[in-house]
């Protein structure tokens, strides 16, 4: 099978995923073929010879409908010989995304792949399209469904992560993002949004809050503690799973959980032969890359079992990884997978993550792979993994290896 490699990366800064955030008045689609026009032109790029776009999008509804990346594709100044394929994994499009284009090219189904995602949360908001697992009554009966918060505080309950210890992982995402900013760790991939008169409307993520501090997330009341005790009662529903779970303490609320915000990436992917031909170098290759069902109703488990099965495929050790991207949904799956692995803080969201910048679902595994991939070239490290829980209870993963 032939390589997968990676050419370019970029992405939108993080806006804020309300009415009053900076990318609002741009749409899912305008956005996508902004950010498709960007990479084209820093690359010096023939779109012709662009196999296909193959987008991330999870709320697929109306303006995020009808296959976004054939419309992005249009409305940009690519060659209409480009096809397009929105996908939908939940947080994980976005990587998913990427894995479909590099096992595209391992397969010889074409040389040159731009995978990548959107997600305009305060456009088209999050759970807006429905989803059978929560609407279904025997889906969810057969599943125990609970959402997303509820299964985040099951996990801290299970594993034994109190609220100082999530609160205290969310200020050093925090800190880590601000420190990031400052130093300039992201600016080889952010490109700045630039409304129809050209003029810029954002060039910095616009969600982080650096100086909150310990005591201003302690006095934030749990938000999944009303509906999991009383109305709908989902801890309930939890404990027919788990018996074992006498109470579930619920810790996590928007200072712990990942942000509501709006953003794009893109990245470029071609084979070794796509290279020569474009002049390009390639900034890392694809190693493996790897997807898994895991538990519905603790759901966000999934980065633990698909990283045991991709490290596996490429015969690989934990301790062979210098660099991990582990998305941060809630505190407790980032500091589970730690815990699992046994692997320092010091390897896992060094520049922070979507605590501090925010998790524009469809986009985020592109963009922690963008983040991946830049950090492990500012440091010199040979190979990085990203991984995502996703809805439902699965998980993906990639392995990368700097060239």
């Amino acid at each position: 099978m032939a390589d997968a490699y990676i050419y370019d990366t970029i992405r939108s800064p993080r806006g804020k995923g309300r009415a009053d955030g900076s990318l609002h008045e741009m749409s899912s689609v305008k956005l996508s073929a902004n950010i498709l026009n960007a990479l084209k032109n820093r690359n010096d790029l023939d779109t012709s010879l662009i196999e296909d776009v193959i987008w991330g999008n999870v709320t697929q509804i109306g303006e995020q409908g009808g296959c976004l990346a054939r419309s992005a594709v249009l409305l940009s100044d690519y060659d209409e010989t480009v096809a397009g394929l929105s996908i939908n994994r939940f947080c994980a499009s976005g990587l998913e995304a990427i894995n479909l284009a590099a096992n595209q090219i391992k397969a010889g189904a074409g040389n040159a792949y731009i995978a990548g995602g959107v997600e305009m949360m305060s456009r088209v908001p999050m759970g807006s399209d429905g989803a059978a697992i929560a609407v279904d009554p025997e889906l969810a009966m057969k599943s125990y469904f609970v959402p997303q918060g509820i299964a985040a505080d099951i996990i801290a309950t299970e594993y034994s992560f109190s609220r100082k210890d999530v609160d205290t992982y969310a200020i050093e995402s925090q800190k880590r993002a601000a420190m990031a900013w400052s130093k300039n760790y992201f600016q080889k991939s952010i490109i700045p949004i630039v409304d129809s008169s050209g003029l810029s409307i954002l060039d910095k993520d616009e969600h982080m809050r650096p100086n909150t501090t310990i005591t201003d997330l302690a006095a934030l009341n749990a938000s999944f503690q009303e509906m999991g005790e009383n109305m709908p009662g989902f801890d309930n529903v939890a404990k027919l799973k788990y018996p074992h779970l006498e109470k579930i303490n619920h810790v996590h609320h928007a200072g712990n959980s990942s942000g509501i915000v709006d953003g794009s990436s893109a990245i470029l992917i071609g084979s070794k032969e796509f290279g020569v031909q474009t002049g390009l170098r390639p900034r890392a290759r694809i190693v493996a890359s790897e997807k898994i069902g895991s538990d519905p109703t603790i759901m966000l488990t999934g980065p633990i079992p698909v990283t045991e099965k991709i490290l596996k495929k490429a015969n690989m050790s934990i301790d062979d990884i210098d660099i991990f991207e582990v998305n941060e949904a809630f505190a407790a799956v980032v500091l589970r997978f730690m815990q699992a692995f046994n692997v320092e803080h010091s390897r896992v969201n060094v520049n922070g993550g979507a605590i501090a910048l925010g998790h524009p679902l469809g986009a985020t595994g592109s963009m922690i792979l963008g983040t991946l991939l830049d950090e492990m070239e500012r440091t010199d490290k040979q190979f990085g993994l990203a991984t995502l829980c996703v809805a439902s209870g699965m998980g993906a993963a990639t392995i990368i290896e700097l060239s």
